[in-house]
């Protein structure tokens, strides 16, 4: 694999990231609305805790929040893209991009303080949390397969009357 080419899946895999996290956006959203609960501020106690950062008032606490959903999310799309260079399956990719996603999430939380152990949460709650990463992996994995099979198309295809 050339550099090049690595640039390029990387590439992509943040621009699918970013179609992942708008989709796990919109699935999470309806869900907190539909239960009436206010959204999960883990996430951002999380990279808050990490990054020495302390949001001085609410309304800084939520763009705190929003900046870190959008770039977290984003930015674990270079992982998808990663592993779609280093040759994997699209499936093999989008199910260990996954994997990777929502695993970290289940070990760095509780290990930094600011979300229990999987173990204390309940058949239900996994079960959202899990189809909220399964929307984002599933986006980020179609979103990367379309901009690559976009970008490999012959230029002439594009322009074909």
């Amino acid at each position: 694999m050339r550099l090049g080419d690595v640039a390029g899946a990387v590439g992509k895999g943040l621009a699918a990231g970013l179609v992942g996290t708008a989709a796990m956006t919109v699935s999470s959203s309806l869900e907190a609305k539909l239960r009436q609960r206010e959204p999960s501020t883990a996430p951002a106690k999380a990279a808050a805790k990490v990054l020495g950062v302390q949001p001085r008032s609410q309304a800084a606490e939520a763009r705190f929040s929003t900046l870190v959903h959008w770039g977290y999310g984003t930015s674990w799309g270079a992982v998808r893209g990663l592993l779609a260079g280093i040759g994997l399956s699209p499936a093999g990719a989008t199910a260990g991009h996954l994997a990777a996603v929502w695993g970290s999430e289940l070990v760095m939380l509780p290990k930094l303080g600011v979300a229990p152990p999987i173990r204390e949460w309940g058949a239900e709650e996994i079960a959202i949390d899990g189809f909220h990463h399964l929307v984002y992996g599933t986006a980020t994995g179609l979103a990367y397969l379309l901009l690559d099979r976009w970008s490999t198309r012959p230029r002439d295809a594009w322009y074909a009357r």
